[in-house]
């Protein structure tokens, strides 16, 4: 009996004998870039956030699959963008917003749970009988469109005075067994992305938007511990189809412009 448990015991994969190597979090060291070609709305693209690290697997005795790769989730949003003195449009994530979670997940909408499924993953079908060598990356970055106009306007008067964005992330490198849903934490980081944009309406197209305040971003963090990974940042909705753009005037009642998928 003592052999059968051994034997057991020896065919499941633990965290220590997973190796993981060359960790690096980064966010380019450039200043978000402002794009003023259409009339119709203004772009910016900020820098990108890029994770990678290697992994060595051990075995995998049984007939088993292993997915070792990205999830990512979005643990706070600001995103508002004032219109002169008439009011604010803002995404929002609701129940992030209100407390009602704690995380909600960005995976590419496809792959849940995984952030994507190209770079972002390695997966090893069992059984195997020697170690497996790989890497994985991902990077991620914001390349919104904001209206000039106010977006519940008929009007196409240019009034965008200000984009302040501030959102943080979560990251974790995982193997998880997807027959037994078994999760193992290999790695945790946090990063965060902020933008401030100040506009001048009356300006010629081109010349309306500037940068205002930090140029560039402050580094991700390598956590030394392991950060348990939330519920809601493993399942959908992802925080593409859960958000809501409100418009939220100075008078009156706010409006949902654009409901969640």
């Amino acid at each position: 009996m003592g052999c059968i448990q051994s034997i057991t015991c020896k065919a499941r994969i633990r965290r220590e004998n997973i190796v993981v190597y060359d960790v690096c979090a980064t966010i380019d060291q450039c200043p978000t870039r402002i794009e003023e070609s259409s009339p119709i709305v203004l772009r910016y693209k900020t820098p990108y956030f890029k994770a990678s690290a290697r992994v060595v697997m051990p075995p995998i005795p049984r007939h088993e699959t292993w997915v070792v790769g990205w999830i990512q989730a979005c643990n706070q949003m600001e995103f508002f963008n004032t219109y002169s003195d008439l009011g604010m449009s803002s995404w929002e994530l609701p129940d992030l917003r209100e407390g009602r979670v704690k995380a909600i997940s960005d995976s590419d909408g496809v792959s849940y749970p995984w952030y994507g499924n190209t770079t972002e993953t390695v997966t090893l079908v069992g059984p195997t009988n020697k170690i497996s060598r790989f890497s994985v990356s991902m990077n991620d970055n914001f390349y919104p469109s904001v209206t000039w106009a106010v977006p519940v306007s008929d009007s196409n008067v240019p009034l965008l005075t200000r984009i302040k964005r501030d959102q943080s992330f979560t990251t974790w490198l995982v193997a998880m067994n997807t027959t037994t849903k078994e999760k193992i934490v290999l790695q945790t980081i946090k990063w965060r992305m902020r933008v401030d944009i100040e506009v001048d309406p009356l300006q010629l197209l081109g010349q309306r938007a500037r940068l205002v305040g930090r140029t560039q971003q402050e580094q991700p963090r390598i956590l030394s511990r392991m950060e348990p990974i939330p519920p809601n940042a493993l399942v959908k909705p992802n925080a593409n189809d859960a958000q809501v753009l409100m418009w939220r005037p100075k008078r009156g009642p706010p409006l949902v412009v654009i409901p969640p998928k």
